[in-house]
């Protein structure tokens, strides 16, 4: 599937910075109805683009292009947006928060695309911090969300695995022994141990356990963003917190109940990154809001459509939540 790219001439950042000359890349599959309001928007996930969600978008498929206008929308950082890799700034790329990727997803969709509502916003991953990240920032356009194996904030335990993500990069000076390395690392977040005690890379067609770790995350790294892109991924990652949105004073509690979407909130069982406990505390924070375990040995991997079964609940999940009468949406909307 081919992508479009919108430009934006100068986007102030929270950080104080402006990004200038920024770049999205994005697709869109479906047609956005006559008053803009059937759009579903798929923010990307940590080295993904704009086909991440191709497996849950098509006629008749849980993002049914039937009905809504699907709009993937690619993170700063992943290779086709803005990132250090094709931007003047190079290694001078500022810091993208997801904040700042809402602001220009924002953008995109109001300026671009003409779109007035959100039907849905889900994402996996990263994705489902910039998820979080719309509700919070445009609680008068979002109608539903549904983020897949992530969270609000960016957990203490989850930055450890972060910085160890970021030692592996930069271990040979950004080369490719550093992007192996990489991938050797996120394979022990990316399951968990009952995956790995019943050798469940065999379900993915892979012999062995170095046949896995090869052919399946050594090959992510190598066939992804270069390395500055991907560390400039792992920045945004690390400063996700929906606390820190203006006008919230650093509080994620008042940020979440400040939401006024129909939440489907899908943590996965075993999830390593992302621990479902920590979406059971999320879901009592939001005031319309639902929590569906994927259950499971696939952890991370459960949200991102590696099995059937996953693939399965994932859908029916966003199926039976666009399905539901929606929040009302806020007077004075986009």
């Amino acid at each position: 599937m081919e992508h479009r790219i919108f430009e934006v001439d100068a986007l102030p950042l929270l950080s104080g910075e402006t990004l200038t000359g920024a770049r999205i890349g994005y697709a869109v599959q479906g047609t956005l109805d006559a008053d803009g309001t059937n759009a579903v928007l798929c923010p990307s996930f940590f080295g993904g683009d704009h086909t991440g969600y191709d497996w849950l978008t098509g006629p008749g498929r849980p993002l049914d292009t039937d009905r809504y206008c699907v709009i993937t929308a690619g993170l700063f950082g992943n290779g086709v947006s803005s990132s250090p890799g094709n931007h003047p700034s190079g290694p001078g790329f500022p810091l993208i928060t997801p904040q700042d990727n809402v602001a220009a997803q924002y953008r995109l969709l109001t300026e671009e695309l003409g779109v007035r509502e959100l039907a849905l916003v889900t994402g996996w991953s990263m994705g489902a911090a910039h998820t979080y990240q719309w509700a919070v920032s445009h609680p008068e356009m979002v109608r539903r969300i549904a983020p897949v194996c992530g969270a609000p904030v960016t957990s203490e335990h989850n930055q450890v695995f972060l910085a160890g993500m970021a030692a592996a990069l930069t271990a040979d000076g950004g080369g490719e022994r550093g992007k192996l390395a990489a991938g050797r690392l996120f394979a022990g977040w990316g399951t968990s141990h009952p995956f790995w005690a019943r050798h469940g890379y065999r379900d993915l067609g892979f012999a062995d356990r170095e046949e896995y770790l090869t052919g399946f995350w050594e090959e992510f790294f190598l066939s992804g963003p270069a390395t500055a892109d991907l560390l400039a991924m792992v920045r945004t990652w690390e400063c996700a917190d929906v606390g820190a949105t203006p006008g919230f004073g650093g509080s994620a509690e008042a940020a979440l109940a400040s939401v006024t979407a129909e939440a489907v909130l899908l943590p996965g069982a075993m999830d390593q990154c992302f621990a479902a406990a920590d979406e059971e505390r999320v879901a009592r924070l939001l005031p319309r809001a639902s929590l569906e375990v994927i259950p499971g040995d696939w952890g991370h991997l459960a949200g991102a459509g590696a099995n059937a079964a996953d693939r399965d609940f994932v859908g029916g999940a966003l199926r039976r939540l666009l399905a539901r009468r929606p929040a009302t949406v806020r007077a004075g909307g986009a």
